[in-house]
């Protein structure tokens, strides 16, 4: 008979100071990991020391953000008006305190919930804040969220807030940050802030022109017209159409990256096609006036509400809340701008008028042409009963009763696209069948970038793909929040993976954008001996661990994840899977992407291939 577990007094707790944000970092910055994903901890970390000097310059106090990041060791520096000097101890260290509560002091702020500064404290092996203040410095020193010294002195520098931190690895592990990660957030906090500079690791930042900047800079084709650029006191979008598919619309609430939207990216889209509709006085589709937009929208408002600390989406309905009374919805507030403000550009501005029409009706002649084609394939896969053989879904999305924890489960929500019956089959024994769904392709996708898109629209294969996804009528029907390639690490697999990727980027890319889309990282090698099994990703950590178990060393090379068997795969589907996020970068084009890979063989490509390739021996096990 088991051992009855007592529930006592004993079993009773209170978290002090910010122990509770070392226990359950998830609830205060989202994921750990190492900083080999743009999204992982550390860079949350370094956002809200960044946030609080940005709520500085938007008060009208200092014109410069110092960052310096080295070893891991992260310093910033405003020259705002410094942390008031009897409540530096308590503005880093118990949650629940700050200026941010008081519309006085900070009106429209990222940080609203006084855990930011305390959550770096927390989940920082070393901590170190100075306020420098009319002459006057305020101190204190922290280890892992506890205070080690506190003290005042004399200073001669100007007034603002010095923080340097670094990341606790007994949370994050051996973690770097990843320079570019970095650089992408400065330019952006800069193209949000006009006016104020930043300099990173001795290299400054500073934009005039606010998110037209950011636009023009993330164009990777030629846009159809000049973007249009609008703006007032909260309220700043920027506009223009070109020729990829989808939409690329990025935006920003109080500073802050909404990467995955919310209610103002959605009000945004609505208004484009609300007011083009009402200017052309026709009933074009929303769709049709949004395809192939590239855009932005940045707005500011009292005490927004995030869906998460991580504040990447925004839940706000109202512009703001207060004592029982609310502004004016955030629908209404972007809806009125842009439907006043973009019909009078486009009146002044006559002759990008036909273009955009042009734009619309070329998209409409496309979608309709499309749509009826990929209805006859979908009948043709329902008589046939396909797609049940092919996906085999989640519990998420099969039960009603999730309500409890819905949100949790669908930012969990996975979905692994296999090729064949072996790897799909060892994936389904094992996966989390909660919030876990598989889908298995057969055989190799066709070439999107060589195909038509009537070819590719009679594809059952791909048609089935976009069904299984949701995505068939809009991108923010999505079923699975991760979108999971899963292939073999032999020729065969990077090729399939590649072709799933060149349709994804083709007429998918917002997946990709909005940071959907990941490649699954499977191990290459086994090495065991009597007493440990490591599996390895790859032939550096094959090797170290070769070294480093010795004797009677034994090494096995995974070519293809149906020999890996289920009861090995479990971990590495699991909280251990490893991840790589497919990202479009901002300095590279679509097309010239999809040609130099997936185009004609050209001698480029085939040099590229010579320079990169490790052969096969390379792979193989080795005698020990």
């Amino acid at each position: 008979m088991a051992e009855e577990i007592r529930y006592t007094d004993d079993n009773i707790r209170t978290l002090e100071g910010v122990e509770h944000i070392r226990m359950r970092p998830g609830m205060y910055i989202g994921r750990l990991g190492n900083g080999s994903n743009e999204s992982d901890g550390i860079y949350v970390l370094l956002k809200e020391v960044i946030d609080n000097c940005i709520d500085e310059y938007a008060m009208g106090h200092g014109k410069q953000v110092l960052v310096d990041i080295a070893d891991g060791h992260v310093k910033v520096r405003d020259f705002g008006r410094g942390i008031p000097l009897d409540s530096v101890v308590k503005a880093v260290s118990i949650l629940n305190t700050g200026g941010k509560f008081d519309d006085k002091a900070f009106k429209k702020s990222v940080g609203l919930n006084g855990v930011g500064t305390k959550a770096v404290n927390a989940l920082s092996s070393r901590f170190m804040v100075r306020s420098h203040r009319d002459g006057i410095c305020s101190w204190a020193t922290f280890e892992a969220g506890k205070l080690t010294g506190e003290g005042k002195e004399d200073t001669r520098e100007k007034n603002g807030t010095l923080v340097e931190f670094d990341p606790d690895t007994t949370m994050f592990g051996q973690y770097s940050y990843n320079m570019d990660f970095v650089e992408t957030m400065i330019k952006n906090y800069s193209f949000l802030n006009k006016g104020l500079t930043f300099v990173l690791n001795g290299a400054s930042y500073k934009s005039e022109n606010g998110l037209l900047d950011l636009v023009n800079e993330n164009l990777t084709e030629s846009p159809l017209y000049p973007p249009i650029h609008l703006e007032d006191d909260d309220i700043e979008i920027v506009l223009t159409h070109g020729n990829a598919y989808g939409e690329n619309i990025s935006s920003f609430v109080n500073g802050q990256n909404t990467r995955d939207g919310g209610t103002h990216l959605a009000a945004y889209r609505e208004a484009i096609a609300k007011t083009l509709k009402e200017f052309y006085k026709k009933n074009y589709d929303p769709s049709d006036c949004r395809q192939g937009v590239v855009g932005a929208i940045s707005i500011k408002i009292q005490e927004p509400k995030f869906e998460s600390q991580t504040k990447i989406k925004l839940g706000s309905i109202y512009m703001w809340e207060k004592n029982g009374d609310i502004g004016p919805s955030i629908r209404s507030f972007v809806n009125d701008f842009v439907a006043k403000n973009l019909d009078n550009y486009l009146r002044i501005h006559k002759e990008i008028v036909p273009v955009i029409e042009e734009k619309i009706k070329s998209s409409q002649k496309e979608r309709e042409e499309i749509a009826g084609i990929q209805k006859k394939t979908r009948e043709k896969n329902k008589r046939a009963s396909v797609y049940n053989k092919k996906l085999r879904d989640c519990r998420f999305h099969l039960s009603d009763k999730v309500a409890k924890d819905k949100e949790e489960l669908r930012e969990a929500s996975s979905v692994f696209i296999t090729e064949g019956d072996s790897a799909s089959g060892t994936i389904t024994k094992v996966r989390d069948a909660n919030t876990q769904a598989v889908f298995s392709l057969r055989g190799k996708p066709i070439n999107c970038y060589k195909e038509s898109r009537r070819k590719v629209a009679e594809n059952e294969e791909l048609n089935l793909l976009i069904s299984a996804l949701g995505v068939e009528d809009d991108l923010d029907e999505l079923r699975y929040n991760n979108i999971i390639v899963a292939t073999d690490a032999d020729d065969d697999g990077m090729h399939i993976r590649m072709l799933v990727l060149t349709f994804f980027m083709k007429y998918y890319p917002d997946l990709i954008r909005r940071g959907h889309v990941h490649i699954l990282q499977t191990p290459l090698f086994r090495v065991h001996n009597k007493k440990e099994t490591r599996y390895c990703y790859s032939i550096e950590e094959k090797e170290k661990a070769v070294e480093e178990l010795k004797t009677g060393v034994e090494i096995t090379r995974f070519k293809g994840l149906g020999e890996i068997s289920p009861h090995e795969f479990v971990d590495f589907i699991g909280d251990n899977m490893r991840l790589d996020r497919v990202k479009l970068s901002d300095e590279e084009s679509i097309q010239d992407i999809m040609e130099f890979y997936m185009g004609a063989n050209t001698i480029d490509r085939q040099n590229f291939i010579r320079q990169n390739l490790r052969s096969e021996e390379e792979l193989e096990d080795v005698n020990i």
